[in-house]
């Protein structure tokens, strides 16, 4: 009952779809030499108000 929803635009989803896609192709040509990136994920993760970090 005391959920709040967050809406998130189809062009915010898409943002957040192309940086992670971006990431992924840069961390297998660089990959991270230590799990800081990781953190990050998070980060956008909670900004976006989803767990979008799991929908690959």
């Amino acid at each position: 009952m005391g959920q709040v929803i967050q809406f998130v635009s189809k062009s915010e989803r898409e943002r957040i779809r192309l940086i992670q896609e971006a990431r992924a192709i840069y961390d297998s040509i660089f990959p991270p030499a230590d799990p800081a990136g990781e953190r990050q994920d998070t980060a956008i993760s909670r900004a976006a108000g989803s767990d979008v970090g799991n929908l690959a």
